[in-house]
């Protein structure tokens, strides 16, 4: 499971992925101190942001892939 952000006028940034139920990575710059990835299951991924600015403000996706 992969979150991805994207700012107004910017491409596509990744912001964790998770490759089981217990563990998510994140990549530079992202924590779950502010993304907190939740993922209960293989059908089901939550990503919460916490304490929201105005420097939050962007398009988020989730994208899977099937092995």
């Amino acid at each position: 499971m992969f979150w991805y952000q994207q700012p107004p006028r910017s491409g596509l940034k990744l912001i964790a992925s998770s490759t089981s139920w217990n563990y998510s990575s994140y990549e530079d710059g992202y924590s779950e101190a502010k993304f907190e990835v939740n993922r209960q299951n293989t059908d089901y991924s939550l990503m919460t942001i916490k304490n929201l600015t105005t420097e939050d403000e962007a398009t988020y996706f989730c994208a899977a892939r099937d092995h």
